[in-house]
């Protein structure tokens, strides 16, 4: 199955459903600023409980780098998401693997990226200047699709149990990102929701693979 994550945790059992499930990683928004912030001690609660074959990602806003770098330290971070601004040289500097978020709005262009080292890995999402992620909108997958042929590529924004399989088979992105889609509010993910999004996942998979045929 390919790279998921289930991001805006802010529950033990949510975390523990999702590995579960069989997810990649999940994600902890460690950003004031979001209605699914949490508290990095409580992240780190979570963090600690998780198996080895789920990855700890922390998100971050255009937040200082040494601040950054002691949360990561803190929490045990296998990953740091950065979804604000941060320059492709701050992306260098972070002593672990790093996604970097981009907003996918108006007047977006793929050739923008050149500038990310291309040992990061991209992040695509709906554009929001205020809540950065988590809006249940979604981007361009004809867009999505271009930047996913060209380097290692999640895609975010609006992805839901009844969309995700297209999504997939749209863009062919290395992972998937989902927030606000399995959810029953901000920060509390919804059972049922998050079991069908990997079921959609697994089959789309699965599809593909059969489809390939015999070498």
């Amino acid at each position: 199955m390919m790279w998921v994550k289930i991001c805006g945790i802010t529950r033990g059992e949510d975390a523990s459903l999702a590995a579960r499930l069989g997810v990649q990683a999940v994600g902890f928004v460690l950003w004031p600023g979001s209605r699914r912030f949490i508290k990095p001690a409580e992240a780190k609660a979570i963090a600690r409980d998780l198996p080895p074959s789920v990855t700890p990602v922390g998100v971050f806003v255009d937040q200082r780098f040494e601040h950054v770098t002691a949360i990561a330290q803190l929490v045990g971070l296998g990953a740091v998401q950065l979804h604000g601004s941060e320059s492709a040289e701050y992306c260098s500097r972070v002593n672990a693997p790093v996604i970097k978020a981009v907003a996918v709005g108006e007047g977006f262009c793929p050739s923008s990226l050149t500038d990310l080292p291309p040992i990061v890995t991209l992040l695509l999402d709906a554009a929001d200047l205020a809540v950065h992620g988590g809006t249940g909108r979604t981007v361009d997958w004809a867009i999505a699709s271009q930047v996913a042929r060209t380097r290692r590529t999640i895609l975010a924004g609006g992805l839901t149990p009844g969309n995700v399989a297209a999504a997939i088979r749209a863009v062919q992105p290395y992972g998937v990102d989902v927030s606000s889609g399995v959810e029953r509010f901000p920060g509390v993910k919804h059972e049922d929701r998050l079991r069908r999004f990997l079921e959609e996942v697994r089959a789309c998979c699965a599809g593909a693979e059969g489809d390939a045929g015999p070498d």
